[in-house]
């Protein structure tokens, strides 16, 4: 990995998955001296539930993927780094039905039931011998940790993300552990990201699948670092069932509450290090929307201004420039009033129903500029909507990693 982001968090001590079993092996899919394949080997009757991107150049994994979840059911996960597969035609197509075939052939499963996902650069078919040689290393292979695994299924991320949490369904505890892997080309629907959750709760499909959409829409869909959505962005969620509850079906089960607040969790926290870990990150920013029309139209705006260059750079630049701020949210697309627009930085008002504040002392707010962590607030005095979405400021080691991807 590249030298840590300054924004990073240690990984969590993120216990074994009861069903879930992870591996990792070296494919050599690029030219790096690491693991980048992961293995993911899931108990019979697992169930999955899936979330994707709406990229409409997607690859090849995306859209089998989006065909699998509606089956329900999953018994292994393969994650290759260094290639996203995607724009490669049929070649893309024939590497992904191979590894699914060499997998169920291996677990004595149908290969619907073998989720793939892939991400690096575009436009380079998988090398299929790499992974047929890199799978046979990973059935062998003893089983690691899940930081290992975080780690392996990175590209340019500078640090393994993972999330933690636990609830209670009834009397019975269930945990939930959750990586993802994602830096640049990160906008909402998704991301160049790529974000599993493993939980030992027994949950029927649809209902997985409900709460992870609620949860992705409320996490994953509201981070962006460059406003670039990618072809292979893939959220899924396991769960193995091995906790023994009663499966949980519907909103009104004993414990469905606990659990899709336990995944709304990991979701968040996932999201934010994806944010953390922004190509070129110095600053992690949260725009705070109220008083818009609806949540939908507060989203909106909030990402105008979370997808600035203008006001990232700005951010970056410690200069509390709130003028850059009111054109974002003007040029949204979406019901505002000057005249009612208030602005703020770490709590202090910069101006208020459409105008500089007579009292503004600018001097609280350019202490704030200068940590690592900043809030942007965004009144519009319309109505009762409101929304919260992260992004991270944009440094010229943005471009530093971008202009230099493919070497």
């Amino acid at each position: 990995m590249d030298s840590v982001s300054p924004l990073a968090r240690p990984f969590p001590d993120a216990p074994p998955i009861a069903g879930a079993v992870p591996r990792i092996a070296r494919a050599g899919y690029k030219d790096w001296g690491r693991c980048d394949l992961t293995y993911v080997e899931l108990a019979e009757g697992t169930s999955v539930a899936g979330v994707f991107t709406r990229n409409v150049c997607c690859s090849t994994e995306v859209e089998l993927g989006r065909e699998q979840v509606r089956l329900g059911r999953a018994r292994a996960l393969v994650v290759n780094a260094g290639n996203s597969n995607a724009f490669t035609g049929y070649r893309g197509r024939e590497a992904v039905e191979a590894i699914m075939g060499q997998v169920a052939a291996h677990l004595g499963c149908a290969p619907s039931d073998v989720f793939v996902s892939s991400t690096g650069v575009i436009g380079v078919p998988l090398p299929v011998d790499k992974a047929q040689a890199g799978l046979d290393a990973v059935f062998a292979a003893e089983p690691c940790s899940w930081e290992e695994a975080a780690a392996t299924i990175g590209t340019t991320d500078t640090f393994a993300k993972g999330a933690v949490a636990t609830a209670m369904l009834g009397e019975t505890k269930v945990t939930l552990v959750g990586i993802v892997k994602g830096s640049g080309m990160i906008a909402p629907d998704m991301a160049t990201m790529l974000g599993y959750v493993f939980t030992d709760a027994a949950v029927e499909p649809a209902f997985l699948q409900a709460v992870l959409s609620a949860a992705s829409d409320a996490t994953f869909n509201c981070i962006t670092v460059d406003s670039d959505t990618s072809t292979s962005d893939t959220v899924l969620a396991f769960a193995t069932g091995a906790a023994g509850n009663a499966a949980l079906a519907a909103s009104d089960d004993v414990g469905a509450d606990a659990f899709a607040a336990a995944l709304h969790d990991v979701c968040r926290q996932l999201a934010h290090l994806v944010v953390r870990d922004g190509e070129g990150a110095r600053k992690f920013i949260e725009v705070a929307v109220t008083g818009a029309d609806s949540d939908e139209s507060a989203r909106r705006i909030g990402l105008a201004v979370a997808n600035s260059p203008l006001v990232k750079t700005a951010i970056a630049g410690e200069d509390a420039n709130w003028g850059r701020v009111v054109m974002a949210v003007g040029k949204a697309g979406e019901p505002a009033d000057r005249d009612r627009l208030s602005i703020g930085f770490g709590g202090t008002w910069a101006a208020r129903d459409g105008q500089p504040l007579a009292d503004y002392d600018e001097a609280p707010v350019a202490a704030h500029l200068q940590g690592d962590e900043v809030r942007i607030d965004v009144e519009l005095g319309l109505g009762e909507g409101h929304a919260t979405v992260w992004t991270c400021d944009l440094t010229h080691g943005y471009i530093s990693i971008n202009a230099d991807y493919r070497s």
